[in-house]
């Protein structure tokens, strides 16, 4: 089941509190044949829900507030990066080679948005930067044969797989077998987290300091969602991997951005984790243990430290170590396969593997950190893109719409204006859409705008 209920329980939330959430449910968001909408709101309330409970035991109030979820606002947030403007500017899309592309047996979606990721897909067909070598490259060629020549290579192609080929496959299994939110305690060690006086707003992190080591779109949802909630969030990039700037002011509300080489860097780095109470990664398992940040050496040298981990295709598994993004995770896991139709894969209506991961990991931390107010212990969480993908595709019902029409439509036929706010940044005037997370006497906006990445110092205010 895609309900609040549902999410909550993986959570470890109390039954008891599921009375406190509302919804305003609008049937014209967010449609497709899968329960895309209904996903949305469950993570999302989940997460309002389990930052009301944080900020009430933290303000010491009688009883949690009342959350309220409308999915007018959740659909505008989860299309947030359509509806941003920066000066007026409409951000840039995918690439020209982040695409479905047929092969000669079937489909392969490709994501190419950076410029090393682009370079690698071109040589492992060993072709020229342009879409018809591409396409004619790849109509010689299996799906199949594909996702392994370019992941050999680096870059990143995924075949298309319908979800019972996806079950079947190691790795479906893999990630199949973990929970939707995996939560451990590490230790025995004292809570950081304390009473916070003054509740106008309710700010539930208030206090916190989150070490944002994430890029691309869930784990920045996360960190955006933790900023929002009162967290001094400082993102960490490395000085040499590209980032997309209108990528970075749509999750850079609320936080700070700081480059830093972890080689050479490594005393700031202990500074830094030397004071965080909440330490967010978000590249591909693995990757970043030779820096010492693996949890249990985060849980050993800061005792109480909350670790959150995500990944696109679960820490384990033949593709535990691969890269991915929310469009390859979609084809891998049979989502293109039952949003489509004979003639052509579909897609769902916005990037909602990306957003309702990032909510269930923020609303992770939050439950983790409530927790240790009763029990102590550094704690772990962790979430993957597909294991969301499969909880979205447990709910499942027969397509409705005909075998050869695509379902879905328009991202959502709610008018969005009411969940847009405009304000001045150092990047021009933004349009944004507001954090969907509302509870009562809670933040209604993030306390500063997004700044230019990698413009502040790597250290705490």
């Amino acid at each position: 089941m895609t309900d609040i209920a549902s999410a909550w329980s993986a959570l470890g939330g109390d039954p008891a509190l599921l009375v406190r959430v509302s919804a305003v449910e609008r049937p014209g968001a967010l449609r497709a044949r899968l329960p895309v909408r209904e996903a949305a709101r469950a993570c999302v309330g989940a997460c309002a829900l389990a930052a009301a409970e944080l900020g009430a035991r933290r303000a010491g109030l009688a009883a949690v507030p009342a959350v309220r979820v409308d999915d007018g606002a959740v659909a505008t947030a989860f299309a947030g990066e359509r509806h941003l403007r920066v000066g007026g500017r409409a951000p840039v899309a995918f690439a020209p080679l982040s695409r479905l592309w047929r092969t000669a047996d079937g489909w392969v979606r490709t994501h190419a948005n950076y410029p090393h990721h682009r370079a690698r897909l071109l040589t492992a067909l060993g072709v020229p930067d342009r879409p018809e070598a591409v396409a004619a490259a790849l109509a010689e060629r299996s799906a199949r044969e594909t996702e392994e020549a370019v992941h050999a290579a680096g870059g990143l192609a995924v075949a298309l797989r319908t979800p019972e080929e996806w079950a079947a496959h190691a790795q479906g299994a893999a990630v199949g077998g973990h929970p939707l939110v995996e939560r451990d305690r590490l230790d025995s060690a004292r809570t950081r987290v304390g009473p916070r006086a003054g509740r106008d707003p309710l700010l539930p992190a208030a206090g916190l300091r989150v070490l944002d080591l994430t890029r691309v779109l869930a784990g920045p949802v996360a960190t955006r969602t933790l900023a929002l909630l009162g967290a001094d969030v400082l993102r960490v990039d490395a000085p040499w991997l590209p980032e997309l700037p209108d990528q970075h002011a749509d999750t850079g509300f609320g936080k700070r951005s700081a480059r830093l080489d972890l080689r050479t860097g490594r005393d700031t780095l202990e500074e830094l984790l030397a004071a965080a109470d909440v330490v967010v990664t978000g590249y591909r398992p693995g990757a970043l243990d030779r820096f010492g940040l693996t949890a249990e050496a985060l849980a050993e040298r800061r005792p109480g430290v909350v670790v959150a981990r995500l990944s696109a295709w679960g820490a384990d598994g033949p593709w535990g170590g691969r890269r991915g993004f929310d469009s390859l995770v979609q084809v891998a896991t049979g989502i293109a396969a039952f949003e489509g139709s004979a003639r052509r894969p579909g897609a769902l209506p916005v990037q909602a593997l990306d957003h309702g991961t990032g909510y269930l990991l923020a609303a992770g931390v939050l439950r983790a950190l409530t927790e240790q107010m009763d029990e102590g212990g550094s704690r772990i969480v962790r979430v993957a893109l597909a294991r969301t993908a499969g909880w979205l595709l447990e709910g499942a019902v027969p397509a409705s719409a005909g075998a050869d029409g695509v379902s879905g439509g328009p991202v959502s036929e709610v008018p969005a204006d009411a969940w847009l706010a405009e304000r001045d940044s150092p990047l021009g005037t933004l349009r944004y859409a507001l954090s969907p997370v509302s509870f009562a006497g809670g933040p209604d906006d993030w306390a500063r705008p997004p700044g230019p990445w990698g413009a502040d110092p790597a250290r705490w205010e």
